[in-house]
């Protein structure tokens, strides 16, 4: 347990990088591959950074990618190690109680990093495969956390380099003859489910200004959260964007959505309320509006908003749905 939470850490840690000590990392992942060391080793304030001056400089000078030499190679055969100590059901069982939480955590991250990167750098679509291919150069630092935490770094392997780099920088980019390395963000705000998020800023923030707005995981522009405060529902309704539509649903809620455009319920019966918003562009949003049996403490049933999936036809059959039944099989008088 220690080992993931101490990844867990690194993988959110924010700040200044100790740069000697990521240096040294760097040096020390080449010389496990069997590699020269880089010539230099050149800092840079975010991956936007990292990756404008890698696509505006010649690729002669700095040499290939040895990014398979000095990441991948080092991890596969690792993991094949343990995979050979411990065996298939030993290594699943390693993987859940360490770098799966990890994974569901940082993957996202890394991948709206890249995504961003390329929005930023590739107004152009014919520019965009060669900045991708540049972002899958990168050593992800820190974001390496679900590996390391599954993996051995701290034998003498050729992972002690990279787990060095982890938990003192940020994503690297590894050359035959140069070395790109970021510093990490110096803000991350994350929900309860571990997802970016914040309300009134960027959810990510690197030192030269690069930065990541997200409603609960979901990319939106910046401005866009401000906006989330004086919204109504014709506003919401003339959205193009479905995805931000989606965003606005769920802050502005349905049920007010409901109640403010005059809705008229598509089915009623004595299991609940079916609703449902037409969408030209997106799939139907149909939601099913029932009493809590339970009372509260001062007498009064709370009502609960539940979206159910687009083909639903009846108040029943959504709320079989969500215990997981059909509307045959569904007997209000047996649920608990």
């Amino acid at each position: 347990m220690s080992e993931r939470m101490d990844w867990r850490a690194a993988a959110l840690t924010t700040g200044p990088s100790e740069r000697e000590v990521a240096e040294e990392g760097v040096r020390l992942a080449y010389r496990r591959a069997g590699l020269a060391e880089p010539q230099s080793v050149e800092w840079v304030a975010s991956p936007l950074a990292a990756a404008r001056l890698l696509s505006s400089a010649g690729g002669a000078e700095r040499g290939p990618s040895v990014r398979s030499t000095v990441r991948d190679q080092p991890i596969a055969e690792e993991r094949a190690a343990v995979h050979a100590e411990l065996g298939p059901l030993g290594w699943g069982e390693r993987w859940r109680a360490t770098g799966a939480e990890l994974w569901t955590l940082t993957a996202p991250l890394v991948e709206r990093v890249r995504t961003a990167v390329v929005s930023e750098l590739a107004p152009a679509r014919e520019e965009e495969p060669a900045l991708r291919v540049l972002m899958l150069d990168a050593v992800l630092g820190s974001h390496e956390a679900p590996w390391l935490a599954a993996l051995r770094p701290g034998r003498a392997s050729g992972l002690d380099g990279l787990a060095a780099v982890a938990g003192a920088a940020g994503w690297w980019w590894p050359y035959e003859r140069r070395v790109v390395l970021s510093e990490r963000p110096t803000e991350i705000h994350l929900d309860e489910l571990g997802r970016l998020h914040r309300m009134d800023g960027p959810a990510m923030v690197f030192p030269d200004g690069f930065a990541l707005h997200a409603f609960r995981g979901m990319p939106v522009p910046a401005g866009f959260l401000e906006e989330l405060e004086s919204l109504t529902p014709q506003r919401i309704t003339d959205e193009e964007n479905a995805e931000l539509r989606r965003v606005m649903f769920e802050h502005y809620g349905y049920d007010r959505y409901l109640r403010e455009t005059g809705a008229t319920p598509v089915d009623r019966d004595e299991t609940g309320v079916l609703w449902r918003i037409e969408q030209l562009d997106d799939e139907n949003i149909v939601i099913v509006e029932v009493v809590n049996s339970t009372p509260e403490p001062d007498g009064t049933r709370r009502t609960y908003w539940l979206r159910v999936p687009p083909r639903t036809r009846t108040a029943r059959e959504a709320v079989a749905w969500t215990f997981g039944l059909d509307a045959e099989s569904y007997a209000p008088s047996r649920q608990t």
